[in-house]
């Protein structure tokens, strides 16, 4: 066991945060941590890490064992480079690596009769075979891989940390995380500011980590691949299934189920009891049965309801007015940012059409201007190129970070303002749909969380009563129930949809096509997510078997070629074998050269300790020339 929770109570102020719950965490255990917003998920993970004190019970980490805990820009300082930083993990094994070199010299410079001679051996050897069991050959292997991983290219290896941007940072957080290599990996969120090449490289590290996980993740698609075990926090309760988040959603209705059957086995012995003590409470021969039964009512601890359901927002978008087939088309159009001689491309020139009831998902990696392009194609920004919309197209957007709303304004005012011919109890209702309900509606958008603010656009996003929406990132800030929703919504609107995700699970249940968007322009996919994956696999591999045959082609035959041509290539061949051969035995020499220098009976003769040592220098930079031209012979082989 690695940790565990025993009984953990919490209060915020007054509020029961949670209530006596109980978990353990296994070695090798990939934990999803769901529940809905302000449920108590962060809160959770605080208390587990030690960060903040539970209000009763007791964490318990087995000795030992570190906790690794991601929190926003955590452990990072702002004044190093990113790769500095990254070396700050492996601290104490530079530090060794700085003593073996200092040990070597002072080595070479004793004498056999020398009273530190036979202690300075003995602490090269065990300083030595503590260094390679710690794999400290490999530091700068292991962080150029994290690295490329988390997208930091060897070109930002420099870059300050201070000049990063908020999502450069965490995902740099994580990146260091991920190389001090915790027994514990606690994540709050860590799929946020993350593109499908990184999410998926991260994916595939995960599942090689050879200690715990315990993650939040509002991902579905994160959440199926990547957990064993299910921790959802309702009504104050910690609940524990089994599988992935797929398999949760079974295991969770069976569970409601055998709860509301035991609920109602027992509201109905109770009334029977009490119906019976009534009836017989006054009779002589009956009093005493039925006073055994009040007693027994007394003591019965009574079961609460379960809920059968999680309250969850009801999504519902309608139109009136149809519009033409041809409903969208884009003709040679640049996306851009900036004016004049500052505009900068981002990716085109674009050529695509949608038609009426298509469902396109825009996708992309960041900075290819997925946002920019549908402001474009509404008008929001200048065009370079052409865009033509059909006749009686009704558009609507949902932005990002819903910056429409006045942060001024209640929720109230902000749909009544809107909408001023609509009575209060409309405005009330359809905000209560999207559960902002009671005293909640005279709150101030700027005092909203993320999840009601995305739900109060959602809902000024129903009244307009569009037949094209037009939707950017538009399951940020929701909980899982409320992203499920709106994929119903979505899915029974018979309208047309364009819009920019990165939740796959999102991608995989609405699209009818994707567009990958890229610097050089536009990829079309028909069908969602798990198909895209699959045909740009098989279009990578055409391209990668049409460039080997073209520069097969290309090569100029045998016959074509001079003698000086080909014996030039057979001799590159020739010498790239020999450098193979070398370099493995220069490495069997600088191994058979260590384990001598370590050996307790060398130390003795400072003649011969003398001569390893410069002879493992002699090799360390012999391996180094042979290393360094068997690289550039291999551009060419």
């Amino acid at each position: 066991m690695l940790a565990a929770l025993d009984h953990i109570t919490r209060y915020f102020g007054d509020t029961l945060i949670f209530d006596s719950v109980s978990a353990s965490i296994e070695d090798g255990d990939r934990i999803g941590l769901i529940g809905a917003n302000g449920i108590g998920k962060s809160t959770l993970l605080n208390v587990l890490c030690g960060q903040l004190a539970p209000d009763d019970g007791a964490v318990s980490v087995t000795r030992g064992v570190h906790i690794g805990f991601l929190q926003q820009n955590s452990g990072l300082s702002r004044e190093n480079t990113v790769y500095a930083e990254m070396r700050g993990v492996f601290a104490e094994l530079l530090e060794t690596e700085q003593r073996l070199s200092s040990l070597e010299q002072q080595i070479a410079a004793c004498t056999v009769h020398d009273e530190r001679y036979q202690a300075l051996c003995e602490e090269y050897s065990n300083l030595s075979a503590y260094f390679e069991a710690r794999d400290g050959y490999h530091i700068d292997v292991k962080i150029r891989t994290v690295l490329n991983g988390m997208g930091f290219e060897e070109k930002n290896d420099d870059l300050i940390i201070n000049a990063l941007s908020g999502g450069e940072k965490t995902r740099l957080a994580l990146a260091k995380l991920l190389l001090e290599e915790p027994e514990l990996l606690v994540l709050d969120e860590p799929t946020n500011h993350l593109d499908f090449r990184t999410l998926m490289w991260l994916e595939d590290y995960l599942q090689n980590y050879k200690g715990g996980l315990v993650v939040v993740s509002h991902d579905r698609y994160f959440l199926d691949r990547m957990v064993t075990k299910i921790w959802e926090l309702e009504s104050r309760k910690l609940y524990v299934y089994p599988g992935n988040y797929t398999r949760y959603k079974t295991l969770r209705a069976e569970r409601v189920k055998q709860e509301l059957r035991a609920y109602e086995a027992q509201q109905n012995k109770i009334a029977s009891m009490r119906e019976y003590a009534e009836k017989n409470i006054v009779r002589a021969s009956t009093s005493n049965m039925a006073k055994s039964r009040l007693h027994q009512l007394e003591h019965i601890e009574v079961l609460e309801r379960p809920n059968e359901r999680t309250p969850v927002p009801r999504f519902s978008f309608t139109y009136s007015r149809r519009p033409v087939k041809d409903l969208l088309t884009v003709k040679n159009l640049t996306v851009s940012v900036g004016a004049g001689n500052e505009r900068v491309k981002l990716s085109g020139p674009l050529d695509f059409s949608i038609k009426r009831g298509d469902k396109v998902a825009l996708i992309g990696p960041n900075g290819t201007g997925k946002s920019t392009l549908l402001k474009t194609i509404l008008g929001l920004l200048p065009k370079d190129g052409e865009v033509a919309w059909g006749a009686n197209v009704q558009t609507a957007f949902y932005e990002q970070e819903n910056r429409q709303l006045n942060p001024g304004h209640t929720a109230l005012e902000e749909l009544w303002g809107a909408y001023p011919l609509m009575a209060e109890y409309e405005i009330r209702g359809l905000l209560g749909q999207v559960l902002i309900r009671g005293e909640e509606v005279y709150k101030k958008i700027a005092v909203l969380s993320g999840g009601e603010r995305a739900r109060t656009a959602l809902a000024l996003l129903m009244l307009r009563h569009a037949n094209t929406l037009i939707l950017d990132e538009p399951t940020n800030h929701l909980d899982l129930p409320s992203k499920e929703a709106l994929e119903e919504a979505l899915r029974e609107f018979d309208g047309t949809l364009i819009f920019v995700s990165h939740d796959r699970y999102f991608l995989n249940t609405i699209p009818t096509r994707i567009f990958e968007l890229s610097p050089d322009g536009l990829s079309q996919y028909e069908g969602g997510f798990d198909f895209y994956l699959e045909e740009k696999k098989r279009r990578e591999e055409k391209r990668a078997q049409e460039a080997v045959s073209v520069r097969r082609d290309e090569l100029p035959s045998s016959y074509h070629r001079s003698r000086q041509e080909r014996a030039e290539q057979v001799k590159w061949k020739q010498r790239f074998h020999q450098l193979e051969t070398q370099i493995e035995e220069a490495e069997e020499r600088i191994a058979a050269l260590q384990a001598e220098i370590a050996d307790p009976e060398t130390g003795w003769d400072y003649e011969k300790l003398s001569g390893l040592c410069a002879e493992l220098e002699q090799e360390k930079n012999r391996h180094e020339e042979i290393l360094a031209e068997w690289t550039e012979l291999s551009e060419f082989i």
